[in-house]
């Protein structure tokens, strides 16, 4: 089974930038998220992992926030990519650990959904003054 292509993009717009999939789906709940949360990992958190699984811990750092809709995300041809840089905070003296992996999920902290995951390329050494980045070149791929 697979998805047409005019509906991976439709599903990544839904997801992504909050637009209705027209006689399916729209964003008009109660409450729909207007943020979805990067989150940076040390390992892959697979399908069954939330946004805690093989989270980073390093001085300072913190998930971010990156609007739902097209100023923070765009989406063209079944992928979407981060609008802008997604930049982390810097790292101190004493954080070491490796990156490997980055997700896109619900929540701000705790046990948030994990949409999306992927590896971080290339990855990412935590050490003093080093501010990970999640470039405009990163790409989510429906397929």
């Amino acid at each position: 089974m697979s998805k047409g292509n005019v509906f991976e993009n439709d599903l990544l717009s839904l997801i992504f930038n909050g637009d209705a999939i027209a006689n399916i789906a729209d964003d008009a709940g109660t409450s729909p998220l207007t943020d979805l949360y990067v989150s940076l990992h040390t390992a892959d958190p697979g399908e069954a992992g939330n946004q805690t699984t093989s989270e980073v811990a390093y001085t300072n750092y913190a998930r971010v926030a990156v609007s739902r809709d097209n100023t923070g995300w765009t989406v063209s041809g079944n992928s979407v990519s981060p609008a802008a840089n997604i930049d982390f905070a810097q790292g101190e003296s004493g954080d070491t650990g490796t990156i490997t992996h980055f997700a896109v999920g619900t929540d701000a902290s705790g046990t948030g959904k994990v949409l999306y995951s992927g590896t971080m390329t290339p990855n990412v050494e935590m050490a003093d003054g080093v501010i990970p980045r999640i470039s405009t070149d990163t790409t989510i791929t429906e397929d």
